[in-house]
C-alpha cells in the first residue's frame, strides 16, 4: 500500500468514525481522492505540489461542469486540511494556489402543480382499479411515498432512510434525520395524506420484517432509491407529463411553493434542514410570477393616471 493511500484511508476512517458522515459522503470523498492520486507521477505526498493541482484542476475544468470541479476541490481541500492538522504536511499546496472561479447558479427545477395532481390522481387510479392484491398493494405504497415526497420537501435518501419509530401517525409529526446527523421534526397536517399512511401501515406493517424502515417493498426490504424513481417515472408517464421528473423536484416545489404564499425563508429554511440560510437563497430566483403579482398590486405606477397618452 502506497504511503497516499494510506492517508487516504486513514482520513476516510476519521470521516466516518469521527466526523459521522454518511457513506455516500464517504464514497464521494473516495471516488475524488483517487482520482487525484491516479494522476499524480508518484503515489508518495510530496507528488502532490502546488504545480500538479493546478495542472489537476486545469483538466477538470475541460473535463466536469463548475459544480463537480467545486465538489471535487473542496474533497481535496478537505484532505489536505486533515493531513496539515494531524501535522502529516510541511506546507499545504492549497496555500500557494487560487481556486475561486465562477459557478453559474441553475435555478431549481420545480413541477407544474396540475402535474402534480395528476400524478396523484393516476397513482389513485392505479389502486382503485388494480386487479389483483399485489397491484393493490403497490399502488398503496406508490401513493404513501409520493404524498410523503411532497408534504414533507424531504430528500429521497431521507425518505428511504425512515424507520418506523420516526412516523408518528398520532401527533401527525415525522423525525427526519438529514445529512450531517442532523434532525428535523416536519408535520403531516393534511387528513388525507395521514390516512394513506395510516393504510400503508395496516397493509404492510401488520407482520414483523427484518428491518424496521418504514418505506419497504413487498418481500419487507427497505424500499431503495432506485425504486422510487422507477416508481415516479412510471406515475409520470400515466399523467401523461412530458417533464423528467426527478424525487429531487418535488423538494423544490415544496419549497417554490411555500415561498410563493409568503412563508418567511426562514421557517423554509428549517423544514428543508439546509444549514445556511444562503442554500435556501436559492428558491427567491424561481417565483417570478409572485414577483410579477406584486409589482403589479404594490407598485406605486399603479396609481398613476397620465392624461398624456403616447
Amino acid at each position: 500500500m502506497s504511503d497516499l493511500q494510506k492517508l487516504t484511508n486513514d482520513y476516510l476512517r476519521f470521516c466516518e468514525f469521527q466526523k459521522r458522515l454518511d457513506s455516500k459522503t464517504l464514497k464521494a470523498y473516495r471516488i475524488d481522492l483517487e482520482q487525484f492520486a491516479a494522476q499524480l507521477p508518484s503515489q508518495d505526498l510530496s507528488a502532490a505540489s502546488p504545480a500538479a493541482l493546478e495542472n489537476y484542476i486545469a483538466r477538470m475544468h475541460r473535463q466536469y461542469k463548475p459544480k463537480t470541479v467545486k465538489r471535487k476541490i473542496a474533497s481535496l481541500k478537505a484532505f489536505f486540511r486533515y493531513l496539515e492538522y494531524r501535522e502529516l504536511l510541511n506546507k499545504n499546496p492549497f496555500n500557494r494556489i487560487q481556486t475561486r472561479f465562477r459557478e453559474p447558479a441553475p435555478l431549481p427545477k420545480t413541477i407544474p402543480l396540475h402535474v402534480v395532481k395528476s400524478m396523484l390522481d393516476a397513482v389513485y387510479r392505479q389502486q382503485q382499479t388494480a386487479k389483483t392484491a399485489y397491484q393493490r398493494k403497490n399502488a398503496l405504497r406508490d401513493a404513501a411515498v409520493i404524498e410523503v415526497l411532497f408534504s414533507t420537501g424531504m430528500r429521497i435518501s431521507e425518505l428511504c432512510a425512515l424507520h418506523i419509530n420516526d412516523v408518528d401517525l398520532y401527533d401527525r409529526s415525522i423525525l427526519i434525520h438529514g445529512k450531517g446527523a442532523k434532525e428535523r421534526i416536519i408535520q403531516i397536517v393534511n387528513s388525507e395524506v395521514i390516512h394513506v399512511l395510516e393504510e400503508y401501515l395496516k397493509i404492510y406493517h401488520h407482520a414483523p420484517y427484518e428491518n424496521n424502515y418504514f418505506f419497504i417493498n413487498q418481500n419487507g426490504k427497505v424500499l431503495s432509491d432506485q425504486a422510487v424513481r422507477r416508481m415516479i417515472n412510471k406515475y409520470s408517464a400515466l399523467a401523461e407529463s412530458e417533464l423528467h421528473i426527478t424525487p429531487h423536484m418535488f423538494r423544490h416545489t415544496f419549497a417554490t411553493s411555500l415561498l410563493e404564499a409568503d412563508v418567511d425563508i426562514r421557517y423554509i429554511q428549517e423544514m428543508l434542514g439546509h444549514s445556511s440560510i444562503n442554500i435556501t437563497e436559492i428558491y427567491t430566483h424561481v417565483t417570478l410570477s409572485k414577483q410579477r403579482n406584486i409589482l403589479a398590486d404594490k407598485h406605486p405606477r399603479k396609481d398613476f393616471h397620465m392624461s398624456c397618452r403616447l
